[in-house]
């Protein structure tokens, strides 16, 4: 079984967010980036299918040189190897392309990918990747399990969960409780050296989204603090400036 894990290259959720360029940029001054939440779901769920069925893992990443020691947290975690796309993630589609492409010539069995990344929480790769290459998508995935070709699948649904069984090869879009994240101990970070990482050129494709700026939430308002005693007074307050009554 071949397995390819998609990954994210993310701001860490505690980072301070700010932009430049008339907010066209983003500012990358001070950010530390990791391994995007919900694709560290897809990487643990892929290495103990590593564990338990043989499975050979290859983690892909859209982004420049920067994003390597992200790429190589993810083989210190236990992948094999890495594939690195010498491209900025420009869009969806582009990055769903470029990812296409790649699964395409290596003949995966099954492609892992995060329910949605952190930063643009667009939950739409896993989609674009299964339509580019004709086969099915599945997100988000909550269990995944192998019965030699069939996987059964349990899935978030509006109100519940969907159970599927689904043939191999397909895409699963992965979150919580797929698995338990796993974090690399010092016998992985140090193969992780040496395992292979190999860059590949982008593929052509069309950008059918522009960025035109970004836009960081508004401040909070001051907090104006009521006797309790004063009911009227909140009362008021509550319907002329918070209007929500």
């Amino acid at each position: 079984m071949k397995i390819l894990v998609c990954i994210t290259h993310v701001p860490d959720t505690t980072s301070r967010i700010a932009f430049t360029d008339g907010d066209t940029k983003f500012d990358t001054n001070g950010v530390q980036y990791i391994i995007g939440p919900y694709e560290d779901y897809a990487i643990a769920r892929a290495i103990e299918l590593k564990e338990s069925h043989g499975a050979a893992v290859t983690v892909v990443n859209v982004g420049g040189a920067e994003t390597e020691p992200t790429i190589r947290k993810a083989l210190a975690i236990g992948a094999d190897d890495a594939i690195r796309i010498n491209a900025d993630p420009e869009d969806s589609f582009f990055v769903a392309t470029q990812i296409a492409n790649v699964a395409k010539d290596g003949d995966y069995d099954l492609i892992l990918m995060g329910r949605e990344s952190i930063d643009f929480n667009g939950g739409v790769v896993h989609g674009m990747v299964g339509e580019l290459l004709g086969i099915p998508s599945v997100s988000p995935v909550m269990k995944l399990d192998i019965d030699g070709n069939v996987s059964k699948i349990a899935r978030e649904i509006e109100g519940g969960k969907e159970f599927i069984e689904l043939k191999m090869p397909f895409v699963a879009g992965c979150q919580e409780p797929i698995a338990e994240w796993k974090i690399p101990n010092m016998r992985g970070i140090m193969t992780a050296r040496s395992k292979p990482l190999n860059v590949v050129d982008p593929v052509d494709s069309e950008h059918p989204d522009k960025l035109v700026k970004f836009e960081l939430p508004p401040p909070k308002g001051t907090i104006k603090m009521i006797d309790p005693g004063q009911m009227d007074e909140l009362v008021s307050l509550l319907k002329n400036e918070a209007k929500v009554l």
